[in-house]
């Protein structure tokens, strides 16, 4: 089967299994808010890489191991640079100093939005790609074409993640932790369009005070949270489109086993943090990996399951880094 998107079977599969876990993690699981165990966390960040692994023996079933390496590759690097993401959340909340009893629904309704947006996003850029091939858009206008096939956007996203490799190497997010998450965008849109309460009213975005229906604090961390979101796939949208620039079924289903596992993987990492403080050089290493993968796309094909060996091996050796030689953070200084 050349292309997956066209297997209504596995579409199906897909949709109904994310639908079927979304419902039982804030419907059944989650219905009442409450502070979430390390082991609870643990627990579901064993379901949701159980059931992507699951999800990609069928892929190897239905369309082969290209196919199968192509979707793990995809899944891993999204899951690393995800990790990235979570210390933006831990600073977010921090910084709204947002009740630990209420972050999962937070994360969870962030989550949607990111559905939502990574869908448009992947399917737009699969188009988009398609379209920019240098030969196609030379014999649009009647010229030969060159021997080498380039494609423009792949170009322009290789060399964006080549610089954004070396600009994060030795990163530790300095000018996020002196951020006034008050005045980011998602912020001010909300404050724009509602009044916003000084207090939490539970786990509710809405609150009424004086016979006045306000926003609370909380409906101002989604935002933020789903802005951050939208600012991260910058990264991590370009990095999966070097593995499978055709083929958005592969892209999509990888890019979201990968998020929806983002919510416990916070609760089970948020305490242990500093364990993988030497991260942000694997993924240095594999934001500048996958740029050249793409540069060099036209004259060199490297193959997925080279790139998945790298992107996991790289990741395997930061993590034992971390715990080997951690960063631990220094203890605050009363004031």
């Amino acid at each position: 089967m050349d292309n997956l998107i066209y297997h209504p079977g596995l579409i199906t599969f897909f949709g109904v299994l994310v639908l079927i876990m979304l419902l039982l993690d804030l419907g059944v699981f989650n219905k009442k808010s409450h502070v979430i165990s390390n082991k609870e966390a643990m627990w579901w960040s064993i379901a949701w890489i159980g059931l992507s692994m699951a999800f990609s023996g069928a892929i190897y079933y239905f369309a082969g191991f290209e196919k199968f390496t192509q979707y793990q590759s995809a899944y891993w690097i999204e899951k690393a640079l995800s990790v990235d993401n979570l210390f933006v959340f831990i600073l977010v909340f921090s910084f709204f100093r947002v009740p630990r009893e209420v972050q999962h629904k937070v994360l969870f309704w962030g989550i949607l939005g990111a559905l939502f947006f990574r869908a448009i996003f992947i399917f737009a850029g699969v188009a988009l790609i398609e379209a920019t091939y240098l030969n196609k858009i030379l014999s649009y206008f009647g010229r030969e074409g060159f021997k080498y096939d380039i494609n423009i956007v792949l170009f322009l996203f290789g060399i964006f993640l080549l610089y954004a490799g070396f600009k994060s190497w030795g990163g530790h997010g300095d000018d996020d932790e002196d951020k006034d998450y008050s005045q980011s965008p998602g912020a001010r849109l909300i404050h724009r369009f509602f009044k916003v309460s000084k207090n939490f009213d539970g786990d509710k975005f809405f609150t009424v005070q004086n016979g006045v229906k306000m926003a609370t604090p909380l409906l101002v961390v989604v935002t933020v949270i789903e802005f951050s979101d939208l600012l991260f796939a910058v990264d991590s949208i370009p990095a999966i489109f070097a593995i499978a620039p055709d083929d958005p079924f592969i892209l999509y289903t990888s890019n979201i086993f990968a998020i929806l596992g983002l919510r416990s993987l916070y609760f089970l990492l948020a305490n242990f943090m500093y364990m993988f403080s030497r991260l942000t050089y694997g993924l240095a290493i594999i934001l500048a990996f996958i740029g050249l993968k793409m540069v060099v796309s036209p004259f060199y094909h490297i193959e997925s399951s080279h790139s998945l060996m790298v992107v996991v091996g790289v990741l395997i050796g930061s993590v034992a880094a971390s715990i080997m030689f951690p960063i631990k953070p220094e203890p605050e200084t009363k004031k």
